[in-house]
């Protein structure tokens, strides 16, 4: 079971809160000392904390004082504070220390166990994250714990000392330059240049003096000697990316260099040694290509000394939320948004979204989240999850929570059309200010108003 610091000094609370929080190890503590004790003897994942704590109870200070010290000793805890109802300011203060929510009394059994179940969510996430970055580290920047990833990260660390050629496999958006950029990374050319270029990009016209480069006068408009992508890369790697778009004729070209590690550029006639290392990737077969003689036979084997596939994130069901949270973090940070985890609905749509264009799709809708998001938390909504019509959200049967769902839900989008703008987001949703706000107060939802 996991672990639970419940710091109240008031019995009854702490009975009652015991007794709401069945499904979790309690630990109980009285005071900011014994509190402190308790964090660093037990290690909780989440503590809920009375800011009224003695001497004083009255006064918040020695309450956020534990707060502080909390977060401390342990700044992944997720503290919950919890405030009487007239406290609201000092829960606000505790927030922007770093709680992760608050609560104000009186208990409800349903509401705390709501918020204490999403803390112990994010937790767990968030320790999977560092977990994976600790796996991963700065080797190959590939993320993800699944075991097909766990293969593919092997199989990097394997060849990347080598000089093999190597072809990585997978649809578009499965990360087949970040695979690439890793074999680059831990090998020896790490500190030499990786050089991408998408074959399917550049007209078949300019690929050819991109790939090679060309000399003064080749052509109109070559008033000067200029290099092409494979000697920038000279000592580091190239990577051609979709090799199955390449023009049938460049392909005799780019074997002739895989061979011999020497070039031509357009228009001259003087061979040029490089040294680099390739690495190709493409979506299509290959083989079919081979077979339909659009693709050269002698280039496949060249460039297939090893084979890597790339898994479609449809497959790595574990991976979702630790990617989701990794690119949360990431874009929070870039466009200094509040938005530190996600809700509950969020949770299930991006468990159980299809994902058809793989990782790609997923750093963008997080993105887009982030910029949407006007709280502390990313919904569904914020994600693009809902109005689609082929979402497939459990309906639960108990109407409170129908009820409860399909209003924090209409809040959420109101609050987002108006732009935070809580007496627009009132008379969008037909209800008074009061209402609205005591809806928010019921229903926990994290807008900040």
């Amino acid at each position: 079971m996991e672990k639970l610091l419940i710091v109240d000094d008031d019995l009854g609370i702490q009975k009652q809160l015991k007794w709401s929080l069945a499904d979790y190890e309690v630990v109980l503590a009285d005071t900011r000392e014994s509190a402190i004790a308790a964090v660093r003897r037990h290690e909780p994942k989440v503590v809920t904390l009375d800011l009224g704590l003695p001497p004083d109870a009255a006064n918040a200070s020695e309450g956020l004082a534990a707060l502080k010290q909390i977060l401390e000793i342990a700044p992944h805890t997720k503290v919950i504070v919890i405030t009487g109802n007239d406290d609201r300011s000092n829960a606000l203060k505790a927030i922007e220390m770093g709680a992760y929510d608050f609560y104000q009394k009186p208990v409800d059994a349903d509401v705390i166990n709501v918020i204490v179940s999403r803390a112990f969510s994010l937790a767990r996430i968030e320790t999977d994250n560092r977990s994976m970055k600790s796996i991963v580290g700065c080797d190959t920047g590939i993320i993800g714990s699944s075991e097909s990833i766990d293969r593919l990260r092997l199989m990097v660390q394997r060849i990347a000392p080598t000089e093999i050629t190597a072809l990585l496999l997978g649809e578009s958006g499965t990360g087949k330059e970040v695979t690439a950029k890793a074999i680059h990374k831990v090998s020896d050319r790490s500190d030499k240049p990786f050089i991408a270029i998408n074959c399917a990009s550049i007209p078949e016209n300019l690929l050819e003096s991109e790939l090679f480069g060309f000399e003064k006068g080749a052509f109109t408009g070559a008033h000067k000697t200029t290099l092409g992508k494979i000697e920038c890369a000279q000592g580091g790697t190239l990577f051609l990316d979709e090799i199955g778009d390449m023009p049938y004729h460049l392909q005799a070209k780019l074997l002739r260099f895989l061979q011999e590690k020497i070039i031509e550029r357009l228009g001259g006639r003087k061979e040029i040694p490089v040294d680099v290392r390739v690495i190709c990737a493409t979506n299509q077969n290959l083989e079919v290509m081979v077979s339909e003689k659009t693709f050269r036979e002698d280039l496949f084997y060249r460039i297939t000394e090893i084979t890597l596939n790339i898994p479609p994130l449809r497959d790595r069901d574990e991976d979702v939320l630790i990617l989701a949270n990794f690119f949360l973090q990431q874009y929070a940070a870039e466009y200094k948004r509040n938005a530190k985890s996600f809700a509950d609905d969020a949770l299930y749509g991006l468990r159980h979204h299809k994902w058809p264009g793989n990782i790609r799709e997923l750093q963008n809708k997080v993105k887009s989240s982030v910029i949407m998001s006007t709280s502390n938390q990313v919904t569904a909504f914020d994600l693009g999850f809902f109005d689609k019509e082929n979402a497939e959200y459990e309906l639960s049967l108990n109407l409170r929570a129908v009820r409860e769902q399909a209003e924090t839900i209409a809040i959420q989008k109101a609050y987002a059309l108006t732009d935070g703008n809580m007496s627009k987001t009132s008379e969008l949703l037909g209800i008074t200010r009061p209402t609205l706000y005591s809806l928010i107060e019921k229903y926990q939802i994290a807008i900040n108003v």
